[in-house]
């Protein structure tokens, strides 16, 4: 039989890839629209997309290696406390996960039969599974998430930072609005399909937030800008 591909396998580093392109697009871009908009030069532009990338990454993959560990950590504590349930409890373990089976609609006696079965191929296994809903493609990877998260973001961040280097000074926050946008729509397609999801709702989405995100930067650049200083 050829083995089915699901999308959620690609839960793990998918959402931190996500998360790290889209951040590292909006966030750069914002960055460089609220300094265009106070500033008449090209080089305070440049630096601040490039200490941003710089900053983003770093953060993004710290922020991520920090929160998938915790999120390791409770599966790893759950499984110890569930590995001692089953050595001091095992008759009680064993009628827990026929419940489980019972209220996904299985009779009793067939409920008793499979619960015996599967403890008696891999007890812990099963558990983990049924009970505490933690398998092999939902675990945390706390290392491949932030290598995943900050590598995206860099990508994200390049592209902003190549608009502010070839676009015109004059008008960066039109350039920037317009390319990030188009990065962000194009993030959002890309998203969609490598989860399985709808690529129209994905992308308004990201738009619409990213357009807000921009506005705000572009608003505080202009009431704090120093161009006519």
């Amino acid at each position: 039989m050829k083995k089915e591909n699901h999308y959620i396998n690609r839960s793990g580093w998918l959402r931190a890839a996500v998360l790290g392109a889209n951040d590292g697009i909006l966030s750069t871009a914002s960055l460089v629209i609220g300094i265009a908009a106070a500033s008449a030069s090209r080089e305070p532009i440049i630096l601040a997309a490039a200490a941003g990338i710089t900053a983003g990454a770093l953060s993004m993959a710290a922020g991520e290696y920090v929160s998938v560990s915790s999120q390791e950590d409770i599966e790893k504590s759950d499984l110890r406390r569930e590995k001692m349930e089953l050595e001091t409890y095992p008759e009680a373990e064993l009628e827990e996960l026929s419940h489980i089976y019972q209220n996904r609609g299985l009779t009793k006696e067939l409920a008793d039969e499979v619960s015996k079965a599967l403890t008696s191929h891999n007890a812990l296994e099963t558990h983990a599974r049924d009970e505490l809903g933690i398998n092999e493609m939902t675990q945390a990877n706390p290392f491949t998430a932030a290598v995943a998260s900050a590598l995206s973001f860099i990508i994200g961040g390049t592209l902003p930072l190549l608009t502010a280097v070839f676009a015109p000074v004059k008008d960066m926050v039109a350039y920037q609005y317009a390319f990030s946008i188009v990065f962000l729509a194009l993030s959002g397609t890309v998203a969609a399909k490598a989860g399985g999801s709808d690529i129209q709702k994905a992308v308004l989405r990201i738009c619409i937030w990213g357009t807000f995100a921009m506005a705000a930067s572009a608003l505080v650049g202009y009431l704090f800008g120093v161009q006519n200083a």
